[in-house]
């Protein structure tokens, strides 16, 4: 199955968000390269992953009859992407190892650990992993909806740190794989705003004004608002995800139009505040959904 095909699978709700919320705004968008280079080193993780990283072996002596059969669907889902690769096809192979790895992680999980500090700290960078992976895909489905042919690096800049960050928890340093995640996260974002303005935004926190600091919360605000439609769309069928979902990101707009009748008024020191908890809700609608993103 090729990227075109992968996004013929998002249900229509979802299909509609996203075009609705990103066809006035695109430019251009990002158009992944998967590398022979790139690719090999995902295999090499993913493997790692899979067969002998310290989740493997904990997924071994659970007993944990669902754990097992994920990852043994973890396996078959690694020999696909090899078959796969074999047969040329870098873009199903790529698609395959994310999948495979999800399921090893959800293997990790199920497998639980009788240290529940180790098993938070385990849990929170699955949760990293799982919610750097959802936004990479989407940048690549949309990328295939669009048919466009604008080259980007973003995306597999996300996959080398992705693999990075993976392979040093695995080595033992969970704190230095997190973050690396945090660093793919932010080089995963910037294709969103490749997505919302047709280029990657260089911005600096020292503002001559605080009009001008406001017209980045305005950016920054805008950037999280399309993170929600990305991230969080094909989540909205569960009625209890909707409900929170709506609930903070209508808070969040609330808040966006104060700050715009505030800035209206001159008084732009109160708009950056108000445009700041804007974003923050924005950011517990994402949350809400179960997805780990940065605050």
């Amino acid at each position: 199955m090729n990227c075109e095909q992968g996004a013929h699978q998002v249900s229509q709700r979802a299909r509609r968000t996203l075009i609705g919320h990103v066809l006035g705004l695109v430019l251009c968008v990002v158009a992944a390269q998967v590398t022979a280079e790139d690719l090999d080193n995902r295999f090499a993780n993913v493997s790692r992953l899979v067969e002998e990283s310290s989740g493997a072996r904990r997924v071994d002596g659970s007993g944990n009859s669902e754990a097992l059969a994920r990852r043994e669907q973890a396996r078959a889902l690694l020999l696909q992407a090899r078959t796969a690769r074999d047969a040329g096809d870098s873009a199903r192979a790529s698609e395959l190892l994310g999948e495979a790895s999800r399921s090893m992680f959800d293997a990790v999980r199920l497998a639980g650990t009788p240290d529940s500090i180790t098993r938070k700290d385990d849990s929170d960078f699955d949760d990293r992993v799982r919610s750097i992976e959802a936004l990479t895909a989407a940048l690549e489905r949309i990328t295939a909806e669009k048919g466009s042919e604008v080259s980007s690096d973003v995306v597999p800049k996300v996959k080398t740190l992705l693999a990075r960050g993976i392979a040093l928890r695995d080595g033992g340093d969970t704190p230095g794989g997190r973050k690396v995640l945090d660093e793919a996260y932010e080089q995963a974002k910037r294709g969103v705003e490749e997505l919302r303005g047709g280029e990657t935004l260089v911005r600096t926190l020292k503002f001559a004004s605080k009009e001008e600091e406001y017209r980045y919360e305005l950016d920054r605000n805008d950037t999280h608002r399309m993170l929600v439609e990305v991230l969080v769309s094909e989540k909205r069928t569960q009625a209890s995800i909707d409900q929170m979902v709506t609930k903070f990101s209508d808070n969040a707009a609330k808040l966006r139009a104060e700050a715009e009748r505030q800035a209206g008024g001159g008084n732009f020191a109160d708009a950056v505040t108000t445009l700041e908890n804007s974003t923050k809700e924005y950011i517990r609608a994402i949350r809400s959904s179960g997805i780990y993103i940065p605050g």
